[in-house]
């Protein structure tokens, strides 16, 4: 009799485990139709904007809505591009990002909250220069279809926030008057579903 009730038991684990465990999808961003900016303002009146053109972002969900996503990112800090390759140099250098010692930046998420319809808090840990930092952005999910181009189901995301190059020890030599010590950052993408995990 105990046996019977053993085997029961654990049938009955096994049909509400297979009822309650949901896939996790992983979404990889598509790097042509994907943007990595930052906006510093300059002499205290212009802003001046770069992007990261080799950049990867992950995107791991079991939901439908992601609002169980986790982000993680890595970008190639010698992709920096401001379309000025003089400026270029210069922010690859030991002055600002020193890519030769630290060649590359990221992120990974730990926490997400619901902010309206479709919008979220994204927190995670951002390591730039050398220094990791807790950071909280703005995460719009803008919605998924099919590219009729490719016939693959596409989703994207829409991130936007602030943080300050002190935190993170860049251009220490550059007072805020020259180059502000604010950095505003963006980014938007179209994901497709690369595996199942």
């Amino acid at each position: 009799m105990k046996k019977i009730s053993l085997l029961l038991s654990l049938a009955a684990l096994l049909v509400f485990s297979a009822f309650t465990t949901e896939k996790s999808e992983v979404w990889t961003n598509d790097p042509p139709h994907s943007q990595l900016f930052f906006t510093v303002t300059h002499l205290g009146f212009n802003d001046v904007s770069g992007t990261f053109d080799d950049f990867t972002v992950n995107v791991t969900s079991s939901k439908a809505d992601f609002s169980d996503a986790v982000f993680t990112l890595n970008a190639k800090v010698a992709s920096i591009n401001t379309r000025v390759e003089m400026r270029n140099n210069h922010l690859k250098s030991a002055d600002f990002f020193d890519a030769e010692k630290y060649p590359e930046l990221s992120f990974k998420s730990n926490g997400i909250t619901p902010a309206g319809e479709n919008k979220y808090k994204l927190t995670g840990d951002l390591t730039i220069h050398g220094v990791t930092k807790p950071v909280t952005v703005d995460l719009v999910y803008a919605g998924q279809t099919t590219n009729p181009m490719t016939q693959k189901l596409t989703t994207a995301f829409q991130i936007s926030g602030t943080l300050k190059r002190s935190d993170f020890g860049i251009g220490g030599k550059f007072p805020d008057a020259v180059v502000s010590d604010l950095v505003r950052i963006s980014a938007s993408g179209e994901f497709l579903q690369s595996e199942e995990k």
